[in-house]
């Protein structure tokens, strides 16, 4: 039994190159949720000879044909969001970093100490991260053990795909949102560990590996004791499977902090790297007022939370031995571009780091960011590459992308593939192919979609403005005219343009799910 789809398929392959595939055809188990088999170009007659060359009747297997401004795409990535605050999107916007979390966020976050608030909140939060497209996200919850298992248990239930980890801060947080101790704090870590692993698979859900994932959450240096990381490192070396995600250079004040609180001297020897021949030339000098002989990633290597699993979220003012750090233990970052505005933390070059070699991915960092939507981050990619080249004024030879604008296939990449990547999933998801998880999503750029940011492929067909049919010239071919779809999502769509959320083959969420 299969679900097969034809048309449109844009998937990408490299960060400077994705397949635009106007007749494609491909086809998902219904017991696993997997792609069987794509194929690339298939004549509109010659659907159903495929599908039979292919092994399968026709009465087992479900056509969906695509229309014309309806294409698939590999669903969205979030490397990085902060499900307690999707209520606060919108506020504090006058803040920095450090005065927004003790003014907005922390007394939000508080909140989710009662259990039944939480449960009503998340599966709000839930529900619009998946009907903006995010099939898959890296979620902070509270410091709460029993908030963040019902955050877990809220996303299982509706079928996304997840890590999610309870916030670890023992100091440096107000009064009344801080744990108590060190111990408390890995006591609860090991309880959400264990609740997460112990869900059950879904009803209908055939895949092998968990949709919901624990993941290590120091929320960043300055809230964690060196006990509290000690600790933390120790829960990560017993099980290598175990990802870790944490905050990295944001604000140029928390980058003091961070170096006050973890003087030369009070740090335990990190594990030998594998290399430590990469160099970065063109990385920023550190903050003025800090110490030279620390870095913010050393801090984090010293206790052993730096490695191949690791999510960095932000990056902005890296240091350059940092980068050769986070590129020799394989860490990767999450780039949140539209947080880093809002909260005038700066620009980060994700081009530099990106030819360095190190992973990518798109955060939202709801609700420093102020949209759930990736579409955003993709946007605000765009705009901040721009704003690091005209900052910068030259670009270093011999690179690709420092200090230059991203090209379209470079955002598409880190919304998909790149995520993945950061997310040490790129077996599994990040892209359309044979043998990965059908974790998709169906755009439209028709005017029904009803989003008046979007020029209707149907409208600028009826105006014979892309593709002319019946024998007319061509003003663009396909694959042109399919990429032009792209672009205009990625820079104008939002939540109405996103048709169908497939998740392991299950369909969860869209406009279509909605109405």
């Amino acid at each position: 039994m299969a679900t097969t789809f034809y048309g449109a398929l844009i998937t990408p392959t490299t960060l400077t190159e994705y397949r635009a595939l106007p007749r494609a055809l491909l086809s998902v188990s219904r017991a696993t949720g997997d792609i069987e088999w794509l194929e690339d170009d298939v004549a509109a007659g010659e659907v159903q000879d495929v599908i039979a060359r292919h092994g399968a009747a026709s009465e087992s297997v479900d056509v969906v044909r695509l229309k014309l401004g309806e294409f698939l795409i590999p669903g969205f990535v979030d490397t990085h969001i902060h499900a307690p605050q999707v209520p606060n999107l919108g506020s504090g916007q006058e803040h920095e970093l450090l005065d927004w979390l003790s003014e907005v966020t922390f007394p939000m976050e508080s909140r989710f100490a009662d259990a039944d608030f939480a449960k009503r909140a998340y599966s709000s939060v839930i529900r619009r991260t998946l009907d903006y497209g995010s099939t898959t996200c890296c979620y902070y919850g509270t410091l709460h053990a029993e908030a963040t298992k019902i955050l877990a248990d809220v996303i299982h239930g509706y079928g996304q795909r997840a890590f999610v980890g309870k916030c670890n801060m023992n100091r440096n947080s107000p009064e009344y949102y801080v744990e108590p101790s060190a111990e408390a704090s890995l006591t609860a870590t090991r309880e959400l560990i264990a609740h997460i692993r112990a869900l059950p698979p879904p009803p209908d859900a055939p895949a092998s590996e968990p949709l919901v994932r624990p993941i290590l959450t120091p929320r960043f240096a300055i809230s964690c004791t060196g006990a509290l990381l000690d600790g933390l490192g120790r829960l990560a070396a017993e099980d290598p499977a175990l990802a870790i995600q944490t905050h990295i250079s944001e604000n140029e004040s928390e980058i003091v902090l961070t170096k006050k609180l973890f003087p030369p001297g009070s740090l335990p020897s990190p594990p030998p790297l594998p290399n430590r021949k990469e160099k970065t030339q063109t990385a920023r000098p550190k903050p003025k007022g800090t110490d030279p002989g620390v870095t913010y990633a050393g801090v984090y290597d010293a206790f052993g939370l730096l490695r191949r699993n690791t999510i960095l979220a932000h990056g902005v003012h890296l240091e350059e031995e940092e980068v050769a750090l986070i590129k020799a233990r394989g860490a990767g970052i999450s780039h949140c571009p539209t947080s880093n505005f809002n909260l005038r933390s700066g620009s980060a070059r994700i081009g530099m780091l990106l030819d360095h070699g190190i992973k990518v991915g798109l955060g939202t960092d709801v609700s420093g960011g102020f949209s759930p939507s990736i579409l955003t981050a993709v946007q605000h990619a765009s705009m901040c590459a721009k704003v690091v080249a005209l900052r910068t004024g030259t670009t270093p030879a011999h690179t690709r992308f420092t200090d230059r604008q991203l090209p379209m296939a470079t955002l598409f990449y880190l919304a998909t593939r790149g995520g993945a990547e950061v997310c040490d999933l790129q077996t599994r998801i990040g892209s359309l192919e044979k043998g990965k998880a059908f974790d998709a999503l169906v755009v439209s750029v028709r005017s029904e979609a009803g989003n008046p940011a979007v020029w209707g492929m149907d409208t600028a067909e009826e105006l014979e403005m892309g593709l002319a049919r019946d024998g007319k010239a061509r003003a663009k071919t396909e694959r042109e005219e399919l990429a032009g779809m792209l672009e205009r999502f990625l820079f104008c769509g939002d939540d109405r343009n996103v048709r169908r959320v497939y998740v392991q083959g299950k369909f969860v969420g869209g406009k279509e799910w909605r109405q």
